[in-house]
């Protein structure tokens, strides 16, 4: 009995089957990262670590704008 996949299984998967599941998944994480730059630019001249929190949202897909949201909008400069 074999328990795992090997790489000539890949071209049997039907990727068109999954697409309905990718897409919504791709769109909300698009739709997060695109409200998370926009908020952290509006809110540049008050924010600390702008660039940091750049590259966390762009490069941690979904997690980065969550994590900008709970950790990030906290991160203000006392003015």
């Amino acid at each position: 009995m074999q328990m795992h996949y090997g790489w000539n299984e890949l071209k049997d998967i039907d990727f068109m089957s999954l697409l309905p599941v990718i897409l919504p998944v791709l769109a909300v994480g698009m739709v997060l990262i695109l409200i998370a730059l926009m908020d952290l630019y509006k809110h540049r001249k008050t924010r600390k670590n702008i660039l940091l929190w750049s590259l966390i949202i762009i490069f941690l897909n979904t997690f980065g704008p969550i994590l900008y949201f709970v950790i990030g909008r906290k991160d203000r400069e006392r003015t």
